[in-house]
């Protein structure tokens, strides 16, 4: 935020359960995270549930979200943020518990655990935020990397193998609220947002969102936000279609 803006300016344009002193955040220039959460802080804001939020972070770009909202929050070890909301969630049942999470934590390190509270219908909210790649660590390969996407570890391109996470939740739990969002469409984003925080509040079990996010660094399109938005919109939502299922 530029430092002429009054803090009621400030506050006109975040979630009211927004943390005014953790601004500015400190994602990357162009990151979609700071999107994601802001869609996440306007649901909180119009379902009322700030002092009921259980929020836990995973390590990786998901961790600068750690003092992003006036919540509880806890950050956990690589890919273990799913099972501690998961215990976290049984042990206080009142609390609304939200796991977030990047495709590296929730789909490599993390699978096992993001698959089970699926089948066992936990009652908490996975957001997986999709970016492509190992974002914080400078780029690899992940499991939602695009087959032919030249990355560190994938000089050459990377293999034909990637993980369709919502399409195999709904598969093994057919109760579950899914969906996946993406950032550039906001009011879309924001009711998904609401719709998933809704499911858990009712004692529905598990909800999975995943959001397509831009890394604007590693997809080496810093310098043009018409190249960003074109690699979101044209490539990464026709690899993962968005949608509810």
């Amino acid at each position: 935020m530029p430092e002429e803006m009054s803090k009621l300016e400030i506050r006109s344009a975040l979630p009211k359960c927004a943390r005014l002193d953790s601004k500015p955040h400190l994602f990357c220039p162009g990151c979609g995270h700071p999107e994601v959460l802001k869609a996440l802080g306007f649901a909180v804001d119009e379902l009322g549930l700030q002092r009921r939020i259980a929020f836990g972070v995973d390590i990786g770009c998901s961790l600068l979200a750690w003092d992003f909202f006036d919540f509880d929050t806890v950050e956990t070890h690589h890919g273990r943020t799913v099972p501690v909301m998961v215990g976290l969630r049984l042990g206080n049942p009142e609390a609304i518990a939200v796991a977030y999470v990047g495709d590296g934590g929730a789909y490599a390190i993390g699978a096992g655990h993001l698959l089970n509270a699926a089948i066992r219908n936990d009652n908490i909210l996975t957001i997986v935020v999709n970016n492509g790649l190992y974002a914080m660590t400078g780029g690899q390969e992940a499991p939602t990397t695009h087959p032919g996407w030249k990355v560190k570890t994938a000089p050459y391109g990377a293999d034909q193998y990637y993980i369709k996470a919502p399409e195999i939740i709904r598969n093994v739990n057919p109760a579950a609220f899914v969906a996946r969002g993406i950032t550039s469409r906001q009011p879309e984003l924001r009711q998904l947002m609401k719709d998933a925080l809704q499911h858990i509040n009712g004692n529905h079990g598990f909800a999975f969102l995943e959001v397509l996010s831009q890394c604007p660094l590693n997809w080496k399109t810093m310098d043009s936000a018409e190249a960003t938005f074109r690699v979101l919109e044209q490539e990464h939502a026709k690899l993962f279609p968005t949608g509810r299922f």
